[in-house]
């Protein structure tokens, strides 16, 4: 298999053995709808071994296996994703391939395989998952990389990492003679003083620097403030309260000529791809439905003119094939105009069902170009998606001259 792909399973009980030549930690966790296990008893392991349908146990040619009995998954359960960490502290998975071996767990025979490709600095991986679909169970390849271990992946799909419980403190001793103050505090480990200090005693050391504020435009927010206004580069997650809000979206994108009397035709479209940045379909003015009507486009407009927004394009997330992982939204000057005589450009994100305004991306500081990747939506492992403000300019006239740049900047 190749990252993404996926295969129908012909086996009730399947086993995913995960091996490489290190030692590894290998689990399982089994996510509802939202991306999340339900409780940390979701969390299948070597210390917590058994949770409905999943099981954990050592691979009998080395590694571990998690065993999926589809017919013993709760209802609630959407998928299962199998992961893998490196047990050595501090190591990573370059140049250690690990491999997802999917087997009937009654007879034994092969399935699939997997071995993720391209691993430099992650030290936890998503390896495979197991996951419903019409009524039937397939599995996908993943490969998804982690910088942070285990810990990382456990705390993105909703599992409870306790921290380190602080050492415990060292007995008291009597006060040392006072040692010359560093000028950036009292030396690591002084005891704290057991008497008030006298009426001449120093000066408070000068506070710590503040960390630097980052940088306009970078980072990432949620929804949990309400309505975000995004700038370049800005992504904003599609969560509030650490749970999706919403399973359809709707991009609306508006603009107003710069020139009276002058008409200019801007189109908006929306490109899909795959995990391997290759076109899965697009819409746009003469393809208004694609992906069994998951994506639907407004029509055009030929002018702008007019309040609000000029064309929409309505995602329905939840309908969306697991194939699709990133949707770049793009607008074209058809007639030829560049953007640098458009006014007003803005591209919004609304709840489709609600209608309310979720984020909002105004274009300025347009480019004399004829083409524009307004924003980007992109599948998060965990099953949310996130959204960032582009607004890269190129030269394009129609969706199909933006298919090479888009898929460049997923």
């Amino acid at each position: 298999m190749t990252p993404g792909s996926n295969l129908p399973l012909s086996a009730v009980r399947v086993a995913v053995d995960v091996t490489a030549p290190v030692r590894l930690d290998v689990s399982g966790l089994l996510l509802a709808a939202d991306g999340k296990v339900r409780s940390d008893d979701d969390f299948v392991f070597y210390n917590q071994p058994s949770a409905p349908g999943v099981t954990h146990s050592a691979a009998a040619g080395g590694g571990d296996t998690i065993t999926v009995d589809t017919a013993a998954v709760p209802e609630g359960i959407d998928k299962i994703v199998v992961t893998a960490s490196l047990d050595t502290p501090g190591a990573t998975f370059a140049g250690t391939e690990p491999t997802g071996t999917v087997r009937n767990a009654d007879d034994g025979s092969v399935l699939a395989s997997f071995t993720p490709p391209r691993l430099g600095t992650e030290t936890a991986l998503v390896v495979v998952e197991i996951y419903r679909r019409g009524g039937a169970w397939k599995v996908r390849a993943v490969g998804q990389g982690y910088a942070n271990g285990l810990a990382g992946i456990a705390t993105d799909f909703g599992v409870s990492v306790e921290e380190p419980a602080a050492p415990a403190a060292a007995p008291q001793t009597p006060p040392a003679p006072p040692a010359p103050a560093a000028p950036w505090g009292p030396p690591t480990g002084a005891p704290a003083p057991v008497t008030p200090p006298p009426a001449a005693a120093p000066a408070a050391p000068a506070p710590a620097p503040a960390p630097p504020a980052p940088a306009p435009g970078s980072g990432k927010v949620n929804l949990d403030k309400g309505r975000v206004s995004l700038q370049k580069n800005q992504t904003v997650s599609l969560v509030k309260g650490g749970r999706p809000v919403l399973s359809s979206v709707r991009m609306g994108l508006g603009w107003e000529p710069a020139f009276q009397g002058r008409s200019i035709d801007l189109d908006a479209s929306v490109i899909a791809y795959g995990p391997d940045r290759k076109k899965v379909d697009n819409c746009f003015f003469g393809k208004l439905m694609i992906l069994g009507g998951a994506i639907q486009h407004s029509g055009d407009n030929l002018t702008g003119e007019g309040a609000g927004d000029d064309e929409a394009i309505t995602v329905h997330l939840g309908g969306l094939p697991p194939e699709v992982t990133g949707l770049v939204f793009v607008v074209n000057s058809f007639s030829g105009q560049k953007f640098s005589d458009v006014a007003k450009a803005y591209c919004r994100l609304l709840d489709a069902q609600s209608g309310e305004e979720l984020v909002r991306f105004d274009l300025t500081h347009a480019e004399p170009r004829t083409g524009v990747m307004m924003a980007k939506l992109i599948r998060q492992f965990s099953g949310e998606w996130e959204m960032t403000a582009m607004g890269e300019f190129v030269d394009a006239r129609t969706v199909r001259g933006m298919t090479k740049p888009a898929a460049q900047a997923l």
